[in-house]
This record gives C-alpha cells, structure tokens and sequence, in this order.
C-alpha cells in the first residue's frame, strides 16, 4: 500500500477526527469494508409518574377559631375558669363540632383534605404556664388537639410564664406551636424612638426564627397581638412566610376567608355570650358568602379597620357585636364623629350592626362610637379610620 496512505491514516487523530468518522475514512482509503454500528444496549422505558389526583374536598365545611388566655380560679378579662373551660370543650362534643388542628383547616384550604362540616380550632395565646398545668390536661382528656401562639419575649421570664423546656415537652406530645411576635407590642406602631420598619421586621420574621432554632419546628401561623394589624403587618407576615394569620374578630369561616385575617372568638369566664355564639353554626345558614360582608377588622370587630386609610368616600361602616353579649337592640346606638347618631341596622342572627355612609364624607379622620345595652348596663366600642383624598380629579 503507498505510503501516503499509511502517512493519511496516521495523521487523522491530530485533526480530531472522531472515532467513528476516523474507522469510516479508514475504510474509504483501504477499500476495507465501512464498520457497522454496534448495536445499542437494550432500551429502558422511561414511564412518566402520574400526579396523583386531589382528594374529593368538602367545600362546604365551615370552621371557628377560639381563643384562650390564662386559666386561673377567679374569673376576669382574658381568665377562664378551669370548670368553665372543661364545660365548653364537652359543649364542643355535644353539638357535634369536631376539634380539628390548624394545620388540617390549611391542608382543606388548599384542597388537599376535607374537615369535618362544623369543625373548631382551639388556640391558647401568650404562653401563660396554666396553659401548660391547666388547659392542657383538660385538652387530653377530650383527645383534642390545639395551638400554641407564643410571644418568645414571655418564655422563662418567671412568675406565669412557661419554660422552654415546658415547649419542648407539649412540641413532643404533638401540640402545633406557632407565633405571636416578639414583643406583644401592638404591630401598627413601633415603640417611641424606633424606625418602624426594623422594629416590625424584627417583630415578625426573629419571632418565628426563635421558635424553629429552639423547637425545630416549621412556624406556619400568625397571631396578631391583640388582634390588631393593617396592610403594612399583613403583607410582612406574608413575606415572612406565614401561610396563616389570626385576629380576635369571632366568625363562623368558610373556603372564601382571608387567609391573612382568620378570625377567632376570644373566649373567657366573663362574657359567656361569646362561646355561645362561636357554638352556632346555624346564624349564618342561608346566607352564603356570608364572610365576605364581615371582613376582619384591626379592633376586633369593625370596618373600616381601627386606624385604617380608605379612598372611598361613600363606606359602609359595620361591626360585628357577639362580642358585647345579649345585648338590648333597642337600645343600639351608632355615631360617627360630624354627623351624631346615625340609622344603623342590626341583624339579631349575626350580630352585625351596618350602616351605608349616603354623603360624601371629606378627607379626615373620624371617630365612631357604638354603644348598647347589655342587662341593664351601658357597653361601648370606639374606633376610628382616616378618609384619604383619591387623587387629583382629571378635568377638561
């Protein structure tokens, strides 16, 4: 064979032939016949996984949160009494509500699991050591689970408080623990000399920090302290990833509610009216989307939020009432700050007062004030909210 060829074959790497192309120009130049490919190792089916379907979901379940505080023997404001507490659970029993946890009402949100069709959340807020001596062996002996929402500035500072170790014990047991800021501070205002936005940050985002390096647990919820916040705590929340926030403003809550204003019945020993009217499942039947006229409010139970900034010139102000007890609908009384008293309405089932603002309110800040009779003694709610201007009013 000439030499050229040998030289050819030999030079074929150095101009980074491939493998293949180098045997294919081989065989071109030596007559020698074209290799055949080799046949390929035995194919392996790729099968596709297939998302396994959601479940079949109750979407017309509704569910109550409740609120507790201290459980100590002499009842006053945020006090509930042990008999009292053990008598309302066995209430919850016999009107066939099931206590459910917050995480299971998340899980039926998203459409991943139903929940029973009257179904309750129990929460205990602050992190009172009652709670740990008290509320907590009553809740065993009912099997019902329940919520921890904890300021983590309250932990083993003494005297009432619980320890970390009283925690981790409950986290053990399987009682949900979740968060209820820093410091307690009401969220809409930061203490005098502080940059609001660091102190809110910390507040919200270091609270929960401090629950998931100490317990090793994921935080998923969100108690506002005192049940007050605005869009500005709200949205931080969010930010810090709390899939559910709470207020103290007691309604019955369905698939439509506010992920980010869940309401709760804050319940004690001295206004008995409250549990009674978290017990009725039925004062919002036939009434659907009920929730959507009775958005939570930063005061417990108005709208406007207390100390809120609305555009609209023309709102309906409401509240809802349950909290004031049985009251004496004769004696109800709306004001509003420019205008004195006002026709407000009252519906008995829901204890909601309304009333629809016909003139044009100016930019300012009003102040309303509802007032009521309740056995004789007169009880009173006040808040206020702030009419900003809508902006320049294009002309031509």
């Amino acid at each position: 064979m000439p030499r050229r060829f040998f030289l050819l074959l030999a030079l074929l790497p150095m101009f980074g032939v491939g493998c293949k192309k180098a045997q294919e120009l081989t065989a071109l130049v030596t007559g020698s016949p074209k290799p055949t490919a080799s046949p390929s190792p035995t194919a392996t089916a790729v099968v596709s996984a297939t998302p396994t379907p959601k479940p079949a979901v109750n979407k017309n379940a509704r569910f109550i949160v409740l609120c507790y505080h201290r459980f100590e023997d002499k009842a006053k404001d945020l006090v509930t009494l042990p008999n009292d507490f053990r008598a309302q659970m066995q209430a919850l029993k016999d009107n066939g509500i099931s206590v459910i946890p917050m995480k299971d009402v998340l899980a039926w949100l998203n459409g991943d699991k139903s929940i029973p069709n009257k179904s309750a959340v129990v929460s205990l807020d602050d992190g009172w050591n009652s709670q740990y001596f008290v509320a907590w062996p009553i809740l065993k002996e009912f099997n019902y689970p329940f919520t921890l929402f904890i300021y983590t500035d309250y932990v083993e500072k003494g005297g009432k408080s619980m320890t970390w170790a009283q925690l981790e014990e409950m986290r053990d047991a399987g009682v949900d623990i979740e968060a209820h800021t820093v410091s307690h501070h009401d969220l809409r205002h930061a203490p005098r000399g502080q940059d609001y936005a660091t102190w809110l940050h910390n507040e919200v985002y270091t609270c929960k920090q401090i629950l998931e390096d100490k317990l090793a647990i994921k935080v998923l919820g969100f108690a506002f302290p005192y049940g007050f916040h605005n869009e500005v705590v709200r949205k931080t929340a969010t930010d810090a990833g709390y899939a559910l926030q709470f207020t103290v403003y007691g309604q019955h809550m369905g698939q439509n509610v506010l992920r980010d204003q869940v309401g709760r019945y804050a319940v004690d020993s001295i206004k008995p009216d409250v549990f009674k009217a978290a017990l009725d499942f039925g004062a919002e039947s036939g009434s659907p989307g009920a929730e959507e006229t009775q958005l939570a409010s930063a005061s417990m139970l108005t709208e406007p939020l207390d100390n809120s900034h609305i555009t609209n010139p023309k709102p309906t102000i409401k509240a809802n009432i349950a909290t004031m007890g049985e009251i004496d609908p004769g004696s109800l009384e709306m004001r509003i700050s420019g205008f004195g008293v006002v026709p407000a309405n009252y519906d008995a089932k829901t204890k909601l007062v309304s009333y629809e603002v016909t003139q044009k309110l100016v930019p300012k800040t009003y102040t309303v004030i509802l007032s009521a009779k309740v056995k004789g003694k007169r009880v009173e709610t006040k808040w206020i909210f702030t009419v900003d201007s809508a902006g320049p009013v294009a002309t031509n």
